[in-house]
C-alpha cells in the first residue's frame, strides 16, 4: 500500500530545515524501494515549508512509524504531520 506524509513545517523554521536537511536525505536514502518519491512544498518565495514523502509500506501503524523517524521529526520542525493511505492512478509507470 502507498501513503502520503504530508508534513507542514513551524513558522520560521527554515534554519532547522537546513541544518537538518542531510540526515533527511539520508534517512529517505535508507528507505530504498519503500520510498516512492519525496520533496519539499515551497512557500511564495520558493523557500520549503513542508514536505510531501509518498513510501510503500504493509499498513497505517507502520507508514505512521517510518513518519515519527523523521530527522526532520526528531529536530522539531513540523508543526503538524499526517499520514494517508493514497493511491497512485495517473502516470504509475511502476504500477504500484
Amino acid at each position: 500500500m502507498l501513503f502520503a506524509i504530508i508534513a507542514t513545517d513551524k513558522d520560521a523554521a527554515l534554519d532547522i530545515r537546513l541544518a537538518n536537511r542531510p540526515d533527511h536525505l539520508a534517512f529517505l536514502a535508507d528507505l530504498g524501494e519503500k520510498l516512492v518519491f519525496a520533496g519539499p512544498f515551497l512557500d511564495e518565495d520558493d523557500q520549503p515549508n513542508g514536505s510531501l514523502v509518498v513510501i510503500e509500506a504493509t499498513n497505517l501503524a507502520a507508514a505512521e512509524k517510518i513518519a515519527t523517524m523523521d530527522p526532520y521529526e526528531h529536530a522539531g520542525l513540523f508543526a503538524s504531520v499526517s499520514v494517508r493511505k493514497w493511491k497512485w492512478v495517473l502516470n504509475n509507470k511502476e504500477g504500484r
